[in-house]
């Protein structure tokens, strides 16, 4: 395997590329979808019960704006760049060859895994329906179903992903058009007000502590936001597609889960118990199914339930979709097999999708007949989009460092990121802050095993950055000498 630190592809493989057929319309919508799942519909009720409405919005406010710098971070990168390899491909351009090695590879085993947890999860949902029925056959037929979609061409993973996302969106619109008319009295008396904001201990209950246990709640709910430096390198269009996409997310997270928290916290007291059960994957205890059961609609937990079915469809056939476009980058860059890196005539990589399916298969099977397996598997991919925001700052970092010593000017750029290096410091601080913290108590305790089974990720990638690094001997790229040279068609 040679060293490479560039991101681009291999232009002797002129018939095996991605082709960019992505519109911006599926960009900003891929961007969106990949931030409102489940965290937001389900988890978003609990983080009020442990920090009270003044702490979950602190948080949510807090990991929002840092999400928005590491985002405008990846969308220098992405603009200047666009390629499949994404972040990897900077990691090994502008950081070491070796980052970009284990970030990548560490990258396509989180999704990979991923994605069968979705499927387990996809069919607990459908089983709502239909208890009788075996769950592992619903689990295979979304995957064949995730499998075919992503098979044909990249149009129609846009197109699905732009569907999948709508009806998540649509549901938030109405969700806090129906909450902001419940609090307010509008159609639904008598108005509920905003008694819930000091009810007891409220607004902040439990103080820094819970704010910072909920930070890291609210940190997940925001995995996923990185695919749109993933979807650049198919983007018809990236100079446009990515900065519109980065800039709508930012207005829409504050739309969201800024004020999807703040209608939930105005309509349910963080006493109730319920919130606290939402967490567990009661559909029934959803605060958006609690809002609208409140609002009169009798079916809510069926139609949520269909929702968030949707939610995690859209999740698999991201997930899907990312682990195979990195593996065909790695390829590219010679970091994988150079197999994984031939595309069919519709430009989709084959061998890299049937190998992310196949472990996939490989972990799902785990969840039914090793159990023991299955949990570490889980847990290595637990930190990942953690670690690859990390990556994301770095590289972000080094670059625009590289970018002035070599003479040039920020205004070249085709979208630069606001304050830096603010920007790029404050959320590698708020990254580290938030690994570190993931289980404190495992470390005051010395349980071993709770700490194996939270941190596996980090050691995962260190060994993988380590190997690299011995068998290679690579060096951190000199800023004097980085390669700088960007997409002529994203200029």
């Amino acid at each position: 395997m040679a060293t490479r630190q560039g991101g681009k592809d291999d232009p002797s493989a002129s018939d095996d590329r991605v082709q960019r057929n992505l519109k911006t319309r599926h960009v900003t919508m891929i961007a969106l979808g990949g931030c409102i799942g489940t965290g937001l519909f389900m988890t978003s009720g609990s983080t009020i019960a442990k920090a009270g409405p003044g702490g979950a919005l602190v948080a949510y406010a807090a990991m929002g704006l840092m999400v928005y710098f590491l985002m405008t971070s990846l969308g220098e990168l992405a603009t200047h760049l666009p390629t499949s390899g994404s972040f990897a491909a900077y990691n090994a351009r502008y950081v070491d060859p070796a980052l970009g090695f284990a970030m990548g590879w560490n990258y396509w085993l989180n999704w990979a895994i991923t994605v069968a947890v979705d499927i387990s999860t996809a069919a607990l949902l459908i089983q709502y329906w239909l208890p009788h029925t075996p769950g592992w056959i619903w689990s295979l037929l979304v995957l064949v179903v995730i499998f075919l979609i992503n098979a044909l061409t990249v149009s129609t993973f846009g197109e699905t992903e732009f569907w999948l996302s709508l009806i998540k969106v649509v549901t938030v619109i109405v969700f806090l058009v129906i909450g902001l008319a419940m609090i307010c009295g509008i159609m639904f008396r008598p108005a509920v007000g905003l008694g819930n904001f000091t009810y007891k201990d409220a607004p902040f209950v439990g103080g820094f502590p819970a704010i910072l246990n909920v930070f890291l709640i609210a940190g997940f709910s925001f995995q996923g936001t990185e695919l749109i430096g993933v979807t650049a390198g198919e983007s018809e269009n990236p100079g446009k597609a990515v900065p519109k996409a980065i800039n709508d997310v930012f207005w829409r997270i504050l739309l969201f889960y800024i004020l999807s928290i703040f209608v939930i916290a105005a309509l349910i007291p963080y006493t109730s118990p319920n919130l606290l059960s939402s967490a567990q994957g009661d559909i029934a205890m959803s605060p958006f199914t609690m809002v609208f059961q409140r609002a009169g609609l009798a079916s809510a937990a069926s139609v949520m339930n269909a929702i968030i079915l949707t939610s995690v469809l859209s999740s698999a056939n991201s997930g899907v979709y990312a682990s195979t476009r990195m593996l065909y980058a790695l390829a590219k860059d010679h970091y994988a097999p150079a197999f994984f890196g031939h595309t069919t005539r519709h430009g989709i990589p084959m061998a890299s999708l049937v190998a992310t399916l196949v472990v996939s298969l490989a972990t799902f099977a785990a969840s039914i007949f090793g159990q023991r397996i299955y949990m570490w598997l889980v847990a290595a991919s637990g930190l990942t989009g953690f670690i690859v925001w990390i990556g994301i700052a770095l590289s972000h970092y080094r670059f625009r460092r590289a970018w002035v010593v070599q003479g040039h000017r920020v205004e070249e750029l085709r979208y630069h990121a606001k304050l830096f290096p603010l920007g790029p410091i404050l959320a590698l601080i708020l990254c580290i802050i938030v690994i570190g913290g993931q289980n404190i108590e495992a470390f005051v305790n010395w349980n071993w095993q709770e700490i194996g089974v939270t941190y596996i990720s980090v050691p995962l990638v260190l060994a993988l950055y380590l190997g690299y690094k011995i068998r290679y001997h690579t060096r951190i790229v000199p800023l004097k000498t980085m390669d700088l040279s960007g997409d002529p068609e994203s200029l």
